[in-house]
């Protein structure tokens, strides 16, 4: 293999790096709704499972402290399987878009996990 190959397949590699980047980062930006007790609760959390607002109908602040801690957690847990799915989702189009074969076992960071 000559270096201008090598230095081809460096610029192939470069640009291909700089492609899963970006798609990372656009997975990482989306946002996901979690909800619990049929929407009296809604969590709004982005696709690094950084949580962005908490909403709860006013019917929800006369219930028991316990309740309504236990409806936060569960639209968090929603948010965060919504978020996981969504990005698994981008993932799989990013490989695809690459030329990647499916099925490939890529982590939320974009990197295949062997």
């Amino acid at each position: 293999m000559s270096l201008k190959d090598i230095g081809g397949l460096m610029k192939q590699a470069q640009a291909l790096q700089e492609k899963m980047a970006a798609m990372q980062e656009e997975a990482a930006n989306l946002t996901v709704t979690g909800e619990s007790g049929a929407g009296l609760c809604r969590v709004e959390m982005n696709g690094r499972h950084e949580v962005r607002g908490v909403q709860l109908d006013p019917a929800l602040l006369s219930e028991d402290k316990a309740v309504i801690e236990d409806l936060i957690a569960a639209a968090c847990n929603d948010a965060v399987r919504k978020a996981s799915a969504a990005q698994q989702e981008k993932l799989a189009q990013m490989a695809k878009n690459l030329g990647l074969p499916g099925g490939l076992p890529l982590n939320p960071l974009g990197k295949m996990m062997f």
